[in-house]
C-alpha cells in the first residue's frame, strides 16, 4: 500500500494556511465525546473579522481539503445573524480558522432521537456551505451521470431522454449553486423548491 500512495505523498501540496491544529482537533473531539461546551474565537473568511462564539460541538468533518467543526451556537440573535432564523441545523466552522479555543466545564444534553447525524448531513451539503434545506431539479447533459450521483448522494434520476438525465436532489445552502455553475453547459437548472 505504501508503494501505491508514495507518488501521491511525494506530490502532496498542503493548504496555503500552513497551520498546525491537531491539538485543537483533539480538544474539540474530546469535547464532542464528553458533550462539553466550547468557546472559540473565529476568524471569518471575509474582512479578517474575528468573532467569539459559545458552541455545542457536534462533529468534526473533512471536505475539500479542510477539516470542519459542525456546532450549534449558544446566545446569538438568530434573526440578525442568520439567513434562516429558525435554522435547526448546525453552523460550520473551518478548524484552521479557529484562533482561540477553550473547553468549558459546562455540559449540554441532546436527546438521542435529536442527535446530529453527520452522515445524513454530509449527503446534503456541498463545499461545506450551510443554509436552508432545499430541493433542486436539473438536467444533466454530461458524460458521467455516476459522478453526479457520487457528488450528490441524495440525487435520484427522475427521467432519461436521449442520454440526458433529469435529476432531483436535496441540498443545504448555496454550495450547490457553485457546483452547478462549475458544470457549465452540462447542467440546466429546472427549479429549486
Amino acid at each position: 500500500m505504501e508503494e501505491l500512495i508514495a507518488n501521491e505523498r511525494l506530490h502532496y501540496i498542503e493548504p496555503h494556511h500552513k497551520k498546525v491544529f491537531i491539538d485543537k482537533m483533539w480538544e474539540i473531539g474530546k469535547a464532542i465525546n464528553e458533550h462539553k461546551y466550547i468557546e472559540i474565537t473565529y476568524e471569518k473568511l471575509k474582512g479578517n473579522q474575528k468573532v467569539s462564539r459559545k458552541l455545542q460541538p457536534l462533529a468534526i468533518m473533512f471536505s475539500e481539503y479542510y477539516f470542519y467543526l459542525a456546532a450549534h451556537i449558544e446566545n446569538i440573535d438568530r434573526e440578525k445573524e442568520f439567513q434562516v432564523a429558525n435554522d435547526m441545523y448546525p453552523t460550520i466552522y473551518r478548524i484552521d480558522r479557529i484562533c482561540g479555543l477553550k473547553v468549558l466545564d459546562e455540559y449540554f444534553k441532546i436527546p438521542y432521537k435529536d442527535r446530529f447525524e453527520e452522515g445524513e448531513y454530509r449527503k446534503r451539503i456541498q463545499f461545506m456551505y450551510g443554509g436552508k434545506l432545499q430541493r433542486i431539479e436539473f438536467w444533466y447533459k454530461g458524460q458521467s451521470i455516476e459522478s453526479v450521483l457520487d457528488k450528490l448522494p441524495t440525487a435520484e434520476i427522475i427521467k432519461e431522454e436521449d442520454g440526458n438525465y433529469l435529476v432531483r436532489a436535496e441540498t443545504f445552502g448555496s454550495g450547490i449553486d457553485m457546483w452547478l455553475r462549475y458544470q457549465g453547459e452540462n447542467v440546466e437548472l429546472v427549479k429549486k423548491f
